[in-house]
This record gives C-alpha cells, sequence and structure tokens, in this order.
C-alpha cells in the first residue's frame, strides 16, 4: 500500500466481553488476545476485516467511529466529495429512490456526492488487461484492503503476486480530485472500516452504519430530502462490484475472460484457504479474485440484521435499472478522460507473523490443558482455535488461557465438584463429631456427678442386703427378694462404674505395641458360638504402633462382642488390622441385622441402646468413642440393615496414628 495508517480499528467494551470466545473462532489470523477472560483486540496483528464485530452478540466489540472527523470537515471552508460504494442499495433498501439518498448526503454538507462504481469501472479494465496478458503467471487482487493486509502480513512472500491495481476507492478518489483539483477532501462512505486505514490519499471514511446515525443526530430523513442526481462521473457497470463475483462480472464486460482461470473465494475460510493453495503451488498460475466477506454487501460497516441474498437483489435490482439509464456514450467519454490517470499501486510486505515456539514450549502447553497423548487433542474449536496444537502455541505467546480449552475446564469443574462433595463429606463429619463432642462433655459431666452422688447409697444397699442375706434361712422366701435387691444394686453399681469411666478425663498411657498380636489377643477374649464363623486378616507390613493397651482392648473387644450380638442367627465377623507408615487401621464387619438410618446419629451417644431391657447400658459406643478420641484418632461406621439394598451387616474403621 502506498502508506499504511496505524491506527486502531477495533476497540473492546470490556464489561459486556461475556467469554464466548466467538470473536477468537472468527478472526481468520487470531488478533485476539484473553486476558483473565477477556478478548482484547490486538492493533498489530488486526487485519480490519470486522468479523469480531459482527459476530460479537453483547456488542462487545465496535470499530473506529470517524464522524467528529468528517462534521470538522464539512465545517471547513474546503470542498468535500462524498464518494458513495456501490454496496448502498443493500443498505438504504428502504429508500424507494437513490435520489433521495443523494439529497440526504447532500444535506449534510456535502459539496459533491458520487459513486465509486466508476472507479471499479476503471480498476476492472485494468485488471481485464492484466488478466488476458496474463502477466507474470498467478495474481491476487488487490481490491480488498483486509486481503492486502492478510497478504503483507502473514504471507510476506506473495506481495509479488498482489495485483498492482488500486482499489476502487483510491481510483475514484484519484479522478476526483482530477476533476474538481487536488485541494478538494474526499470522504468514502461504505461497508467496510478496514478502509479507515487502507490509505491516506483518502482524508476520511465512514461506514453506512456511521452515515446513518449522522443522519439521526442531524434529524434528516428521505421523505423530506430535496432529490438529487450523483455528480459525475456516472457508472456503468462497476456497480454490480459489491455482490459476489463482482469483481469477475465487471471486468469481463467483453466476456472473454474465461472462468477457468480464475479462482474465486469469498469469506474468512475460503479466501485463506485459496491464499494457502496458491502458496504451496497448486493454483499458482491462476488469478485469484478474493474477498474477506461473502460480497462488499455483507461487510461489517453495514446495518446488523441483513440477509445476504435480499441484498444481492436489491444492488441488482438497482444495477438493472442503472444499465437502462446510463449515458453510455457519456460514460465511454469519461473513460477516455480518466484513462490516461495512474491506477496502479504498490505493496511492501510487512511480516507480522510470530516465531512458532518450540516443541517443548507447545508440549508443556498441551500438558497444561491435560492433552499428554494424541488422543487428547479433540480438535473441538470451542477455544476458538481449529487445532489443540494452535491453542497450545498461543499460550506460549500469551495470546490464549488454558480455561479456554472447554474439555479441560469441564474436567477441571467435575474436579473440583467432586473434591468439595469430599470437603462437605469430610465437613458433615467433623460437625457431627463436633456435635457427639459436645453431647459427651455435657454427659460427661452430669454422668461424673450422679456417679458419685449414687456410689455412696448404692454401697449401703449393697452391703445391707448381703448381710440380710447371711442372716436369713434358708429356707425363707425373704431370702429371694433379698438377692434379687443385691443383684438390682450390682447392676446399678457397674452402671455408676461406666458413668465414671465414661466421664474421667483420662490421658492415654502409651506403648509399643504389635497390634497383630493385640488383635488376635482380643479375639480370644470374646466367647464364640458354634454359629459364627471369626476370620482375621493381616494387611500391615510394620505391626508396631503406640497405643493403650487396656483401653484399646476395651474397645476391641466391646465392638466385637456387639457384632457377634449383632448375628443371632449365625454369620461372619471378619476382622483386620491394615496400615501404612503413617497410621494403623482396625476394622469389624458382621453379616449382622445391621443398624437403620434413623438410629445411626445417636449410636454413639451415651445412654442409647437399641438393645432388649436389661441388656445393655447405652455406654460401650459412648466409651469407645472417647478412647478413639483420645488416641487422636477416627472412628467410621458403615450399616446396612435393608435386604433390599444388598446383604445386611455393620462394619466399624478404627483410624490410629502410629505415634
Amino acid at each position: 500500500m502506498t502508506q499504511t495508517s496505524h491506527r486502531q480499528l477495533v476497540f473492546t467494551v470490556k464489561d459486556k466481553c461475556r467469554v464466548c470466545y466467538t470473536c477468537v473462532r472468527e478472526c481468520p489470523v487470531k488478533a485476539i488476545k484473553i486476558i483473565n477472560g477477556q478478548a482484547e483486540v490486538i492493533n498489530e496483528r488486526c487485519i480490519g476485516c470486522g468479523n469480531c464485530v459482527k459476530v460479537c452478540s453483547q456488542g462487545a466489540k465496535y470499530s473506529l467511529r470517524s464522524i467528529d472527523e468528517v462534521n470538522e470537515l464539512l465545517r471547513s471552508e474546503q470542498k468535500v466529495a462524498a464518494c458513495i460504494a456501490p454496496s448502498f442499495p443493500a443498505e438504504f433498501s428502504e429508500i424507494p429512490d437513490f435520489r433521495f439518498l443523494v439529497g440526504m448526503i447532500r444535506q449534510l454538507g456535502f459539496d459533491y456526492v458520487t459513486e465509486v462504481s466508476f472507479g471499479a469501472d476503471m480498476v476492472a479494465r485494468e485488471y481485464e488487461s492484466m488478466i488476458k496478458n496474463n502477466q507474470g503467471g498467478g495474481q491476487i487482487s488487490s481490491d480488498c484492503p483486509a486481503i492486502v493486509y492478510f497478504i503483507r502480513h502473514y504471507h510476506p512472500e506473495l506481495v509479488k503476486h498482489l495485483s498492482p491495481i488500486a482499489s476502487p476507492m483510491l481510483a475514484m478518489s484519484r479522478i476526483m480530485k482530477k476533476k474538481y483539483g487536488d485541494d478538494l477532501k474526499v470522504v468514502f462512505i461504505g461497508p467496510c472500516f478496514a478502509k479507515k486505514a487502507e490509505s491516506e490519499e483518502i482524508d476520511e471514511a465512514l461506514t453506512f452504519r456511521e452515515l446513518r446515525d449522522m443522519f439521526q443526530e442531524k434529524e434528516i430523513q428521505w421523505e423530506s430530502a430535496n432529490p438529487s442526481e450523483f455528480d459525475p462521473p456516472a457508472s456503468w457497470k462497476g456497480a454490480i462490484f459489491p455482490i459476489s463475483r463482482g469483481l469477475y462480472f465487471t471486468a469481463n464486460s467483453a466476456e472473454t475472460i474465461p472462468e477457468e482461470q480464475l479462482v474465486i473465494a469469498e469469506g474468512r475460510v475460503n479466501f485463506k484457504e485459496a491464499v494457502r493453495e496458491f502458496e504451496e503451488g497448486f493454483i499458482r498460475n491462476k488469478h485469484l479474485m478474493l474477498l474477506c466477506c461473502e460480497g462488499c454487501i455483507m461487510g461489517p460497516g453495514m446495518s446488523p440484521g441483513g440477509k445476504r441474498f435480499a441484498r444481492g437483489a436489491a444492488v441488482g435490482e438497482y444495477v438493472l435499472r442503472k444499465l437502462k439509464t446510463v449515458d453510455k456514450q457519456q460514460w465511454e467519454l469519461d473513460v477516455t478522460e480518466f484513462s490516461g490517470l495512474d491506477f496502479s499501486q504498490e505493496f511492501t510486505p510487512e511480516d507480522r507473523r510470530f516465531e512458532i515456539p518450540s516443541e517443548d514450549k507447545i508440549l508443556e502447553a498441551l500438558h497444561a490443558m491435560g492433552k499428554f497423548k494424541p488422543e487428547d487433542h479433540l480438535n473441538c474449536g470451542t477455544c476458538g482455535y481449529d487445532t489443540c496444537v494452535e491453542h497450545a502455541i498461543a499460550i506460549v505467546k500469551g495470546l490464549a488461557e488454558t480455561e479456554m480449552c472447554l474439555p479441560f475446564t469441564i474436567e477441571k469443574l467435575h474436579d473440583s465438584i467432586n473434591n468439595l462433595n469430599v470437603s462437605n463429606e469430610k465437613l458433615a463429619r467433623a460437625r457431627q463429631a463436633l456435635k457427639q463432642s459436645e453431647k459427651l462433655a455435657h454427659m460427661g459431666q452430669l454422668s461424673a456427678g450422679i456417679a458419685h452422688e449414687l456410689n455412696n447409697p448404692l454401697g449401703v444397699i449393697t452391703m445391707y442386703s448381703n448381710i440380710l442375706i447371711d442372716e436369713a434361712p434358708e429356707n425363707d422366701p425373704v431370702r429371694a427378694d433379698l438377692k434379687l435387691i443385691a443383684e438390682q444394686a450390682e447392676r446399678c453399681k457397674k452402671i455408676v462404674s461406666g458413668l465414671l469411666n465414661f466421664a474421667r478425663k483420662n490421658q492415654v498411657t502409651l506403648s509399643v505395641t504389635d497390634v497383630v498380636k493385640f488383635t488376635r489377643h482380643s479375639i480370644d477374649s470374646i466367647i464364640k458360638p458354634e454359629n459364627i464363623e471369626i476370620i482375621f486378616e493381616q494387611k500391615i507390613a510394620n505391626p508396631q504402633a503406640r497405643l493403650d493397651i487396656d483401653q484399646m482392648m476395651q474397645v476391641l473387644t466391646n465392638l466385637e462382642k456387639n457384632a457377634v450380638e449383632a448375628m443371632p442367627g449365625g454369620g461372619k465377623l471378619t476382622i483386620g488390622v491394615e496400615g501404612d507408615e503413617e497410621e494403623i487401621r482396625f476394622i469389624i464387619a458382621d453379616t449382622g441385622t445391621g443398624i437403620s438410618k434413623q438410629h445411626m446419629e445417636k449410636i454413639f451417644t451415651p445412654f442409647f441402646t437399641t438393645k432388649e431391657m436389661g441388656k445393655g447400658t447405652g455406654l460401650g459406643l459412648a466409651l469407645i468413642y472417647g478412647i478413639v478420641k483420645m488416641h487422636k484418632g477416627k472412628i467410621h461406621v458403615d450399616s446396612n440393615n435393608d435386604p433390599a439394598a444388598g446383604n445386611t451387616g455393620t462394619t466399624f474403621t478404627i483410624t490410629l496414628p502410629r505415634t
């Protein structure tokens, strides 16, 4: 290009960006940088195609606005010409006659209003001549500034194949300045905001959307506008330039250019593929007619919501009417008058490709996204990049983040949910343990007081009942009553003893113990019915641990006796010892009747028991709980009493630190 402006064309409204990565996906050169989940346009890499603006449903991307600068020109004393792109019928389809639109533009203050399509006529003649002469083999059309930027910045080796022909906009600017003077100010109005940075030969450029905003600000409506014709020179077939294949139709005026010599590609995917195949030599002898959009009628400066084929039809109808009314003789005179102008343009390469990172860096980025083998590369495109490797390269270059990978993010989310569930479960257990500890503390204080108060009268009752038994004759019926009194007093004494054991704040007396021998000894201490099978399992390499032997023996024997009592019809009692270097675990599992869900929360509560009256005090499990906690251990219970849900039974797992 003659001179490139480096003004930024696209901006981001960060508060509106919703992290959808659509702009990344639609950007043909990935000129989008994700920073903390926000998509920002990298001006140095942007080619001004406007895809990101068109696809952003949240309005988080907007283009450079030039209304203030144009108004400043219009307020000056210099003559200002508005050069209207030939796609205007597709934008202003609600205006029944183009002359009303011309009148509206004049009302804004423009001195001249002309069609760029005459410039397209002149440029098309240059293309027609070049293609027929086939100078230098294959060429790439240069009428679309976004395509030119793409070649110059990302395929600089192909710059020599860019057609050295000015765009219709620049051609029309040169024509207008020759006709009306070099001091004329030219404002281009069209569907493309890449034109704003195409060349400094144009003083300013507006999009059709900006033109509508100017009409609205000045309250200009077509119904009240004075209809007016375009200023000369009038165009002919160049008016069809903005539709799909428009350059071909315009350049092939004599219908002597066979389509086999051409490759016509439009849209962000197709034009890139055509350039790639051209670069690789597959179509090097063809002339490429490329557009970044699907015809200029779908440019980013058009109002949103328009339909492609309806827009094309509107341009086609305008062209048909124009060809019927145009003064062909005057057009030929104008062509002759301006054919001596220089419509050439030079382009210089400006490489903006970044260096591909090392394979190690790419692998590191892939591993950070959980991609360790080829089958992990889903290439789903949800991150905005075509492949996982491209995404990894962008991460290394600081353009992307690992969280953009949707499968990876979902997997992390699932892991977080699982971890949260585990944490919630641990928290629930901790809360339950805290509640249990509080209960035990309160019950312990109460129990200690009760036990001390009951001990003295119970001792008196026991002593005197035994004296009376000794004094009573053998045949005296009172003797049986006295024995009952003594037995019940003894039972009360045991209950009080349990209360004292429960309430006392004992410190554990630790000693090195062989837990395997210790557990076997606990089994020998219980009475095993014939219908119960006892299995001992040892899964521990180092059996040495520090325990309070007396208290832990009480824990194991109580649990083993409870397990035996839970299997009145027989069953299997499995007692296991396992562990690692940090902790040991005692596992007591039975195939008994199980514990109901409503009772599970109460089993460690003092005086709670499911045994028949007179067969249990309800202090055993509470005492076990206290002893385990004094060892800084944990006790966990799993139980099922519903045969429909599986095998019934209960498993107690006691986990203690080795030291």
